[in-house]
């Protein structure tokens, strides 16, 4: 009994160390907070300011909240971004708000609105990534989650009735599309990472305890 009490226990801190780690090397940066991504109504050093006192790290996630068609997203290098220029840029123009965007490398990472004069309005945000913290490994780019693994139901003997009654036909699942460079998902909270992991957590703790007991 002791032995298993043990395991729990060792399995219970394993888990709240790991979903800590994560965590931290993760979070969710809603670009502008409650303002979004639009032509700034503060002076156009509205997005310097709302950035210098966040930290970001690779892996980090940008959500840019915004209306299709009346803004986009850009990623573009610094002589660009000080133009407000969409020459060279790194990536795909994304149009289809809101977005999410997986910082992927270090250093400055530079992000315009191409639509009109939105860029010189203001309606660009310079940032500065630090490397991740040892040992995390972030997703590269923007990444979906896998679908579940199929389950097979074991075969039943059709009754008469069944054997009689016709088949009806499934109709096909609509297809999604997803513009290139980032996800049209809605944005998640800020804490909407933390409380993912937690409740997997639990529901992994409840497993592990079952199990032996």
């Amino acid at each position: 009994m002791e032995r298993s009490m043990s395991k729990v226990f060792v399995t219970f801190g394993f888990i709240v160390a790991v979903c800590m780690h994560y965590v931290a090397a993760q979070t969710v940066h809603v670009v502008g907070d409650a303002s979004g991504w639009t032509v700034p109504q503060n002076g156009a050093a509205f997005y310097q300011t709302w950035a210098v006192n966040k930290k970001f790290v690779v892996g980090d996630i940008l959500t840019f909240n915004f209306r299709t068609n009346a803004h986009d997203v850009l990623q573009v290098p610094k002589e660009s971004y000080d133009k407000c220029s969409s020459d060279n840029p790194i990536g795909q123009t994304i149009t289809t708000g809101p977005t999410n965007i997986t910082i992927d490398s270090s250093g400055n990472l530079f992000f315009i609105c191409t639509v009109g004069d939105h860029c010189q309005g203001g309606q660009k945000l310079s940032i500065a990534v630090s490397p991740s913290p040892p040992g995390a490994s972030p997703p590269s780019g923007n990444t979906h989650a896998p679908p579940p693994p199929a389950t097979t139901a074991p075969p039943t003997a059709p009754s008469p009735t069944d054997a009689c009654a016709p088949t009806p036909s499934s109709s096909p699942s609509p297809s999604s599309s997803t513009p290139s460079g980032g996800s049209s998902v809605p944005p998640p909270s800020g804490s909407s990472s933390s409380a993912v992991l937690a409740g997997v957590s639990f529901s992994f703790i409840s497993v592990v305890m079952g199990f032996f007991f």
